[in-house]
């Protein structure tokens, strides 16, 4: 099993999509990039933190390849935003990856460079790192599971991101 931790905006939205796909056993929604450790979600929402809302995919490189993992990433969320995603503004929902080695940061140039070549408008996801991992608080874990289908904000935000992965990765889907 591999790991893989990617920023683009609101976790629930993210975590939402990268627990469809086939190869990923398990999405985990945190905080990483900032200066203070074990941050609450009330501290990196004030955006003085310093840490982006991200995720932490686990994945079976046998089944879907860190690559694959960025082109689904750079599909469903706008990586030409600058720190923001929609209405979430500031620096807590940047485009970011986080490379776990140097292969993956090899990999993270590549994958920049195939979604500036899919886009006009300059890509301005970072990449940054390393840094610590935060695992966010047990109540933002599986969200849209949950709570989340019964929240106004998912409920306008992530069906369009669930239709972007069907339309554009219906192969990756788990069954």
């Amino acid at each position: 099993m591999a790991e893989a931790i990617l920023a683009g905006g609101c976790f629930w939205c993210t975590e939402a999509v990268f627990r469809n796909l086939a190869g990923v056993s398990a999405v985990e929604s945190g905080y990483i990039g900032g200066t203070i450790a074990n941050p609450t979600y009330k501290q990196v929402c004030s955006g003085s933190t310093g840490h982006a809302e991200a995720i932490r995919v686990i994945f079976d490189p046998a089944l879907i390849g860190y690559g694959d993992l960025l082109d689904v990433h750079f599909a469903t969320h706008d990586p030409t935003q600058l720190n923001r995603q929609g209405n979430d503004v500031g620096t807590q929902y940047r485009s970011a990856l986080f490379p776990l080695d140097d292969a993956q940061h090899a990999e993270a140039e590549a994958g920049i460079a195939r979604a500036q070549a899919d886009r006009a408008a300059p890509v301005v996801t970072t990449i940054e790192g390393p840094a610590t991992w935060y695992p966010a608080e047990d109540y933002h874990q599986e969200y849209w599971q949950g709570e989340g289908q019964r929240n106004p904000y998912c409920l306008a935000v992530i069906p369009p991101k669930l239709q972007k992965l069907r339309k554009g990765f219906a192969d990756r889907l788990k069954a």
